[in-house]
């Protein structure tokens, strides 16, 4: 299993297709996530360049730079982040990586209509294809990957109703749910 947080095609509040900004903490956080649960690579997607190099001057800050030696759990994480310009070249990666062709999973708090719920989606993993989950910033991935992925993960519930997480709690919860259960227990 594999992640890719998208920064385009993302919506923004007003159902506008834009580019979001890469954000230092959803690095941190969702690599440490991914390490935590044994997912990678972790795919970072934007186009915009200059987040291109921003992404790249964290990771060689923390992988080969002065924070590999100051904190080498965190250089283990970081290491695990593939800069793309696009979902299509994240997509060709993994194919080239695990000679098969990925399974698109999007995740959202406003999906529609979803077909995987967290048991379906663990028979998804166990399989022989690789799956690629993707995550999106500001306001969520675009309608059109939504309807190009292969499958469409349940959304997030809490208690109240109140569906706003951001991106790297949910990939926290997401690869939680995933590899433990729904209600921590390993399954």
């Amino acid at each position: 299993m594999a992640l890719a947080l998208i920064h385009h095609p993302v919506v923004d509040k007003n159902g506008k297709t834009i580019a979001a900004a890469v954000t230092n903490l959803d690095l941190h956080d969702i690599a440490r996530a991914a390490k935590t649960y044994g997912v990678e690579p972790f795919y970072v997607v934007t186009p915009l360049t200059d987040q291109q190099h921003l992404v790249t001057e964290i990771i060689d800050h923390w992988v080969t730079g002065v924070g590999a030696r100051y904190n080498p759990d965190r250089r283990d994480a970081l290491a695990l982040i593939r800069m793309q310009p696009s979902l299509q070249a994240a997509l060709e990666d993994l194919h080239a990586r695990w000679e098969a062709k990925p399974q698109v999973v999007v995740t959202s708090a406003q999906m529609a209509a979803s077909d995987l719920d967290w048991n379906g989606l663990r028979r998804l993993a166990a399989g022989e294809r690789p799956v690629l989950l993707l995550f999106g910033t500001a306001w969520g991935l675009a309608p059109e990957l939504i309807q190009a992925a292969d499958f469409r993960l349940a959304p997030i519930l809490g208690r109240n109703g109140y569906n706003h997480l951001s991106v790297r709690s949910a990939v926290s919860i997401v690869l939680d749910r995933m590899f433990t259960g729904p209600a921590g227990d390993e399954s």
